[in-house]
């Protein structure tokens, strides 16, 4: 099982939630992700998919994620379907620190051939590979924040009334 955590300073747990909830975000944070096809409509439910496509150059392929359990704003667990791999578990645990957010997610092959190979050297790639969706999910969390943080420092005759 590969464990990668990253705790992202200046962005709430809830900013980290909501991107975790917006199935079209996905192509942003997750490494790999070409392309996403649809989300369906009940996104993040349980039993809700987001279609994807991933790949690296040229060779890429379609397959779909479900949400296998929710649990917000704490976490989730996911199914990445990846043809010809098989499938892999994706648990991500958002949880307050002192000044941000620690995230951990753990990866691990349950299903097919990626199970099979599954190996240290495996577990290494997919946490580099998993340090940097992470990296990319704070820098989501942050611009979703932003407006936040913007009118808590504003000065209070720089607001407009609405």
């Amino acid at each position: 099982m590969a464990v990668t955590t990253a705790t992202l300073r200046d962005v709430s747990p809830g900013a980290v939630f909501a991107v975790l909830e917006d199935g079209w975000s996905y192509r942003a944070w997750v490494v790999g992700t070409k392309e996403i096809r649809h989300v369906d409509a009940s996104w993040p439910r349980q039993g809700s998919c987001l279609h994807y496509t991933a790949g690296v150059g040229p060779i890429s392929f379609g397959d779909v994620t479900e949400v296998k359990s929710l649990d917000p704003p704490r976490g989730m667990v996911l199914e990445a379907r990846g043809w010809p791999a098989g499938t892999v578990g994706i648990r991500l645990t958002v949880e307050p620190t002192q000044g941000g957010t620690r995230v951990v997610m753990r990866e691990e092959p349950e299903r097919g051939i990626a199970r099979w190979l599954h190996n240290p050297a495996f577990d290494l790639f997919v946490k580099i590979r998993n340090r940097e969706a992470l990296r990319r999910l704070g820098r989501a969390a942050r611009r979703i924040g932003e407006p936040e943080r913007a009118s808590a420092h504003q000065p209070a005759r720089g607001r407009s009334a609405s």
